[in-house]
């Protein structure tokens, strides 16, 4: 289904307004200058510059559950290639969990929480912040559905600080991270590695863990779809549905939220999403407000459930929910 992406765009965007707002609205975002491709490279900070090595080595961490404080759970546990670098689960089973993807069920006994959101793809967020301008700071990318932290490389670190991602109940949060170096100095191939990547004389430290996870996060990219060829001149790229469906996805006002080449403005926003009721207890959110940050749009088919705590299974009903919301119901 080629146009599915522009079609499903389309009906979420119709749905978010209702007739009184589109008539104030007019055509003031029927602008394609809101949109833009991704750029063909990633902006790295200064002091993570890229390498082979260093991206391999993040790669071998972000797959290794040695970094949770049971040795139970990777990072990628939780953002699977096989589930476009996120997870089919509503809300994530981190420690004392077994299986994965929708397989996945927690252990026998068990006394860890569920993990509080819904896990988002690392697909792109390399390019996280991004704007049709051009400017960003890798330091200040946004991240978390909280915007708890910026940047990868201090991503990289808070899910082996918590307790229901990775740390468990065996380290507290001041000790899980002296622990998770501890474990990887004892390993030649890995105290091989770090040398090879950091030339300092303990390359082996938190910074450099971090530093090395977020390089091969960046690497996981997918900056040349249709949609971005659209948008560097190729306009034969895309189907006349495609076409028409980009126009009503402008029209309709759906970039007030959904902009730039990430299509996020990164900002959070209150939708009343219904609470998920395995937490237990209802999410806050960004500032104890309900606001959640506005999600890329790209890949989204393969990134199922949706909303900050997957509440919403299936496309369908993202739409319907829209509908609800807009007073259409």
């Amino acid at each position: 289904m080629r146009y599915i992406l522009f079609l499903i765009l389309t009906f979420i965007c119709l749905s978010c307004n209702t007739q009184e707002e589109n008539k104030k609205k007019g055509t003031e975002t029927d602008d394609i200058s809101l949109l833009a491709a991704l750029p063909y490279e990633p902006i790295y900070p200064e002091n993570n510059p890229a390498s082979k090595d260093k991206i391999q080595l993040g790669k071998l961490l972000f797959f290794d559950p040695i970094l949770s404080g049971n040795k139970d759970v990777a990072c990628a546990t939780c953002h699977h290639p096989e589930f476009g670098f996120a997870e089919s689960l509503e809300i994530s089973i981190g420690v004392n969990g077994e299986g994965l993807g929708s397989k996945r069920h927690f252990k026998n006994p068990d006394l860890i929480p569920f993990v509080k959101r819904n896990s988002q793809t690392i697909v792109n967020t390399a390019y996280n912040g991004f704007t049709n301008s051009g400017e960003m700071l890798p330091e200040n990318a946004p991240m978390f559905w909280d915007l708890r932290a910026y940047s990868l490389e201090k991503q990289a670190i808070e899910p082996i600080k918590t307790l229901e991602e990775m740390r468990g109940k065996s380290f507290s949060e001041e000790t899980i991270l002296i622990e998770v170096i501890d474990r990887l100095s004892k390993i030649q191939g890995y105290v091989q590695l770090f040398q090879l990547v950091f030339s300092e004389q303990y390359p082996i430290n938190i910074q450099n863990m971090a530093k090395a996870i977020a390089a091969y996060e960046r690497s996981i990219i997918s900056n040349n779809s249709r949609f971005d060829q659209y948008m560097r001149g190729d306009e034969s790229i895309l189907s006349t549905n495609e076409k028409l469906g980009l126009a009503a996805f402008l029209k309709s006002g759906c970039t007030k939220c959904h902009n730039g080449p990430m299509f996020s403005d990164f900002r959070t926003h209150i939708l009343g999403v219904d609470d998920n009721e395995k937490l237990g207890f209802s999410d806050e959110g960004f500032e104890n407000n309900y606001a959640f940050r506005t999600p890329t749009l790209r890949n989204l088919r393969f990134t199922s459930p949706y909303m900050h705590n997957g509440k919403i299974k299936t496309l369908t009903q993202v739409l319907e929910f829209y509908e609800d919301l807009s007073g259409g119901k």
